[in-house]
Order: C-alpha cells, then structure tokens, then sequence
C-alpha cells in the first residue's frame, strides 16, 4: 500500500497482549479498499504474532466508521478500479479471518458504525458502544444493499422483522436502543470504550464471556413458516411504498436466501446481488445526487474566497401566513430567535397561532418534548412595527407578490436595519432587482426562497444578483445548513431555478387536456413515474390564485413559449379555486381527500373553444411514455436554458433542486440525470417532432440543440467560464 492514500489501519499491541487496530480514513473513516486491505494485512499479522492474545477494532477521532467509501462507487461502475472478486470481503476478510478467527476480536464503537462500518463490527465477537453512537445499514439510500455481509448478521443479531426494518427505512439505531436490540453488548462513556473493551476480549478468551460467531447464531430467527410470513409481508409493503424500485425486493429475497439455505449461501447471494445492483441505473441515479447534494455548498467565486460566515444572532420575519410562519417554526427549531411582524393585530395572533401549530405539531409526534417546545416558543416575539428591527442581523420578507408593496418593505427595512442587516426577499417568482429598485443596499439584497411548507421541505433557493455581495451569500448559506435546509444558490431571472424549470409542468399538461388528453388519467401516470402528485393535483394544492400570478410572470416575461390556457380562470371564476374552497380539478371531502371531478369536462370545453383549439384524436391514444416525455421533456428544454444562461452554476444543482422543490424522484436520479440517460439526441427529436405539430411551446433550445447535434450530455460541471451570472 502506497503510504501517501489518507486510508488505512494501524496495529498497536499493549503490555495486556490486545492488539486495537484502528480505521483512519478521515473525516469519518471511511472503508476505502486501502483501508479494507490494511484490515485484512493487521489482522493476519495479530493472528501471527505470539504476543497478541486478543483484538480490538476501532476508528480514529471517536468515529468507528461511516461505511464504505461512495466516491468508490463512480470508479467501480465505470471500470477505472478493479473490483474485488465477489465475496473478497464479505467471505474471505470477515468471515474467515475476522469472525473465524483463533483469537478473539472486541468492536469498540463510537460516533458511528454505519453500513460496511456496522457489518465489520459484526463479523467481530462482541460490540462495545457508546450510547450515542448511531448504528445503521442505509446501503439502500444509494440503490445497493448491504454487501459485506449485512442482510446475513443483522438477522440473527436483532431479528427479522427488525433487521427488516433497519435495512428497507434506512434509519440507524442509538448505541442505547442497540443494546436492547441485542446489537450491542454493553453500552459505555467514550473515556472507558477502548479499556472495555480490550478488557471484554480478554474475558472471551478466559471463557468469562461469550464468544459468539453472529453469523451462526439461530436464537433470534423464528421458525421457518413464521419467517416467510415476515418475508411475504415485508415485499406488500415494499411494493406499496417503493412500486418503482427493485433493490429493497432484493434486498428481502438475499435475507430469506441465508434463511432457508443457511448463511454461508446467503452470503454468496448476497456478494452476486450486491455486484449486479451496483451497475443499476438506480444506483448511478442516487450515487448522483448524494454527491449533488454535498456540491450545494461550492460556488466558484464565492465559497472559494476565505470568506467566514458572520454569526447571525436575531432575526425578523416580515408577513405572518403560511410561508412567513413555516419560516419562522425552521428558525425557531434551531434556535434562532425571531421577530415577526404583521400589519395589524388580528393577524399577528394568527400568525403566531399558525408558529405554534407547527411545533406543537411535533411534540404530537414525539419529536419534540414539551419543555424544549415551551423553551423554542419563548425565542418568538410578535411585532405591528419596526422598532424592533434596530439589532437585528437578517430580515425575511414573506409577503404576498406584490411589486410596489414588495419595493415600500424593502425602502423601510433601510431606513430602520442596522447597515450589516441581510436584506431577504422569499418571493418565488419576481425579479430582485425589481425589489430593491428603490434601495441603496443592493448589494445586501438576497432571495431566500423557501417551498411550501417551509419547515417541512428541504431546499432553500439561495437567489443572488449581480450585485450581491459574496459574504452574504456565505452568510445565508451558513443559515441553510444550521435549519437543515440544502441551499442552492442561483441567479436571478423569473422564478428562479426551481420554479422557471418547472412552469412547463402544468402548461404541457393543460395543452394536453385542450387537446383531448384526460386530467385525472395524467394525473395518475405522473404520480405512477414517481412524482408525490401529478400537475393538476398541484394546481388544487397551491391553490389556483397563485397559479394563476405565477403563470402571468412566465407568460409576461417569456411570451414566446408559454402555453396559454383559459382553463384555471375559467374555473376560478366559478369559485373553484383548489383545495382550499373544496374544489378545483378535484373535489375535496372533509378529510381532504381528493376524487376527481367529472364537471370539469365543461370548463374544458369552454377553454378549448376560447383557444380556439381542437381536439386531436391521438391525444386520447397517448401511451403512458408519451405522457411522462410529453409533460417532462419542456421541463429539461428550460432546464437547459437555465443552465446556459448560468442562473444555474451546474446542473447537479439542478438536480438537487427538481428532487428537493419539486418531489422529482430521488431514484431517477435529477432532471438533467434523468434526461441524459434518455440522450440529449433522443429528446431534441422529440421536442421538434411535436413543436411542428403544436407550436413553439415544445421548441428545443439552442443549447439542448446544440449537445442534440453532437450526441453530448446535457450536464454541466462547475466550470469557471460558465459560473458567470
């Protein structure tokens, strides 16, 4: 082994003959393939030597180790490492060398054992941990499944069904609930871990404890009928939650395998399952946007300047509704103080009442105690005017869209915010520009655009314009990572990243219905291809007010490519107006629960007459496919313009972004991920072919034309020429 690779382990034997090896691969060790070696190379040599009677494993920096290493994934599936041969580490280093071993081995966990992490400290005799250390198997997150013998050791240490449920939601366990659990077997502060836990070795070995091969343990595993039982109920409800996705299916059948054929046969099912599921395109999908998301944080031009974040100490909302009170509750929740104001007292209170819904919310769901949510509540203060405003270090505008009220707010937060003040607008859709017209603090000027609801959704659209300043673009994304959200910073154009790239969603789909295609059945096939509800549903939701002023930014400010329907006035002003008034494209029972609603053929009719649009027999015959590229292919066309004006600095932002504000499904991998694995030739075509046939709604851009032309991905790097605003 080369010693300049950061991964490896050490051996280092004490005056008690216990050899601690220890995973250094930081920041959270990591199981490179270096460092898998260098296991497997120290542990031979404790076997070897006379002076080691016992073993202990643990990791460097209080952390056992964070499983394998991902960024392998990218070598592995494109070829530019060599894999190990099947069952390298699963079979010869943790079973027969680690588990089969003479001499006993102690895991020594602390911080976290996750995924290859937790499957090495199984294969050892005995587990040490700290009662917060997390202990998990989260391999199917990233379209894989626990490879080095997982789905066989975590059976028969805590059981089917919670081995079960471990491995399919992904979530680890606390060091405290794993000694329940029978994962661990004693749990310890981190000052005495390592001297337990050599002292535990040394008491297998004088048979004053167990010395347990986890592999053949039987205890835990019920009976063989009761346990396809649990299989059989295990694939309902995975095909119920997951019907798009295969790897937890197989995932279930690797477990049975050891189950009924013995572990030693699971774990070669396991090694050939794990190989084929690497190279699957929901494995490629969700490598990708693991690694878009922790890129978030990289923008060229600003996070590469030295710049520290400023700590921000208050801060003010202004506009109490919906957006401005789920704000609110995700500053509060990190232990923000924050001020709210509103223009009169009636809603004030509401707009409080609606903040302490929100976190009373989580107390229901025993996220929260009442003590913390009491100690959270009090860091709210309600405000009617400014005079609060005088130290605090960053404001939130959440107000409705509105130009000229927008501008006024913006004029007297100068007059009244101390110089250093952040100045953030949360409008989804109007230019910042536009916002600061009548201010000299442009370069403070920043959107903090936040989805419905607030605290709940996990992306923040970071908006900047030519004239933002780099360190309040540091600030603001310090922010984001402090209240959970994954920042994406974008440039400034109508509606942004997030919602400029989706626009066509709806109108692709009205433009389908006028002409002849049915509502409920798009719906249904969009919701089927994985988004949380399709187009029309999302219209009810949002509620057709905003559709409505959304839609008229994109038809004011790109004329050229909006599709223009009648159909959302048409029905609004017939009082429909979504799930608020209990009726839009569907109609809404007390629970909310939607059915659709065939009275809305008489509103599309009427909208068709007044576009003057007839109806196109083939649109009633569109296959499902047609449907999903006819609705999705405008998207990735605006995407790409998004990205070619570098409002989008790369497309895995926009990746990110799609997934994150959008609902798009995380195993497809992003918009443009999913697009380039359709081909930038193939969706060009397409996009040409209907443009004839339906006007210039569908013409391909003349970036997706260009990569079309030659047969190039549509995604785009970080590259310094394109990160320009």
């Amino acid at each position: 082994m080369s010693s300049n690779t950061k991964g490896r382990t050490t051996i280092d034997v004490g005056a008690d003959g216990v050899a601690v090896i220890t995973i250094i691969n930081p920041p959270v060790n990591s199981l490179a393939l270096d460092v898998l070696y260098s296991l497997k190379e120290n542990y031979e040599q404790a076997l070897r030597r006379d002076d080691v009677k016992a073993i202990v494993v643990t990791g460097a920096n209080g952390k056992f180790s964070g499983g394998f290493d991902i960024s392998a994934f990218g070598k592995l599936q494109g070829g530019t490492v060599e894999s190990p041969k099947p069952g390298f580490i699963s079979v010869e280093i943790l079973t027969d060398t680690v588990e089969a071993a003479r001499k006993p081995s102690v895991a020594a966990i602390d911080g976290l054992a996750l995924g290859g992490g937790l499957e090495v400290a199984m294969a050892c005799h005995a587990r040490i941990s700290t009662p917060n250390a997390q202990l998990g198997l989260p391999e199917l997150q990233l379209g894989v499944l626990p490879g080095f013998g997982g789905t066989q050791r975590l059976p028969r240490l805590v059981g089917l069904a919670k081995s079960l449920e471990m491995i399919l939601t992904s979530k680890p366990v606390k060091g405290e609930e794993a000694v329940n659990l029978g994962l661990v077997d004693a749990v310890v502060p981190s000052n005495q871990l390592l001297g337990t836990a050599r002292k535990w070795a040394l008491d297998i070995l004088e048979c004053r404890k167990p010395w347990v091969a986890s592999l053949h343990k039987t205890d835990k595993i019920e009976p063989l009928g009761e346990a396809r039982e649990i299989f059989k109920f295990a694939r309902v409800q995975t095909r119920k939650q997951a019907p798009n996705l295969q790897h937890p299916l197989v995932v279930i059948d690797v477990i049975e395998e050891g189950i009924v054929s013995g572990p030693r046969a699971g774990l070669w099912k396991e090694a050939e399952a794990f190989q084929a599921l690497l190279h699957s395109d929901t494995c490629k999908a969700l490598v990708n946007v693991f690694f878009a998301q922790r890129a978030t944080t990289k923008v060229p031009g600003v996070t590469d300047l030295g710049l520290k974040p400023r700590r921000i100490k208050k801060v003010a909302i202004l506009g109490g509704g919906l957006m401005g009170s789920g704000i609110a509750t995700a500053l509060l929740r990190s232990g923000y103080p924050v001020i709210l104001k509103e223009v009169n007292d009636k809603f004030l209170q509401a707009g409080l009442g609606r903040v302490k819904a929100n976190l009373q919310s989580g107390v229901k769901k025993g996220k929260m105690s009442q003590e913390k949510f009491e100690k959270t509540f009090s860091l709210l203060k309600g405000a009617l005017d400014y005079e609060g405003f005088r130290d605090v270090d960053m404001v939130i505008e959440a107000v409705i869209e509105n130009v000229s009220l927008k501008q006024q707010i913006f004029a007297d937060l100068e007059k009244y915010c101390p110089p250093h003040c952040i100045l953030a607008s949360n409008t989804s859709t109007i230019d910042l520009n536009l916002i600061g017209e009548k201010t000299k603090s442009q370069d403070r000027i920043i959107g903090a655009h936040f989805f419905s609801p607030a605290h709940v959704m996990p992306l923040l659209e970071i908006v900047r314009t030519q004239k933002t300043s780099p360190q309040i673009i540091v600030d603001l994304l310090d922010v984001g990572k402090k209240i959970k959200k994954t920042p994406v910073v974008v440039g400034n154009c109508t509606g942004f990243a997030v919602n400029r790239m989706f626009f066509p969603y709806t109108q692709a789909a009205l433009l389908l219905v006028e002409r002849g295609a049915d509502v409920f059945r798009i719906d249904r096939i969009i919701t089927k291809f994985g988004m949380p509800m399709g187009p029309f549903r999302l219209c009810d939701l949002v509620g057709f007010g905003v559709a409505i002023a959304t839609g008229g930014q994109f038809v004011m400010n790109f004329p050229e490519r909006t599709y223009k329907s009648m159909l959302i006035p048409l029905m609004q002003e017939d009082k429909r107006a979504g799930e608020t008034t209990r009726k839009g494209f569907y109609v809404y029972d007390d629970r909310r629960k939607a059915s659709p609603d065939p009275e809305i053929k008489k509103y599309i009719e009427k909208a068709r007459e007044m576009s003057g649009v007839t109806i196109d027999h083939k649109m009633a015959k569109l296959s499902d496919k047609d449907i999903i590229e006819m609705i999705f292919f405008p998207v990735v066309n605006e995407a790409c313009r998004v990205l070619a004006e570098g409002i989008a600095v790369k497309s895995s932002d926009l990746d990110i972004s799609a997934i994150m504000g959008m609902g798009f499904p995380p195993y497809r991998g992003g918009i443009i991920f999913w697009a380039d694995t359709l081909g930038s030739k193939y969706i060009c075509s397409r996009l040409d072919e209907w443009s004839r046939m339906y006007g210039d709604f569908f013409k391909p851009c003349s970036y997706l034309a260009e990569r079309a032309a030659k047969g190039a991905p549509l995604s785009l790097t970080t590259d310094p020429a394109k990160s320009r605003l």
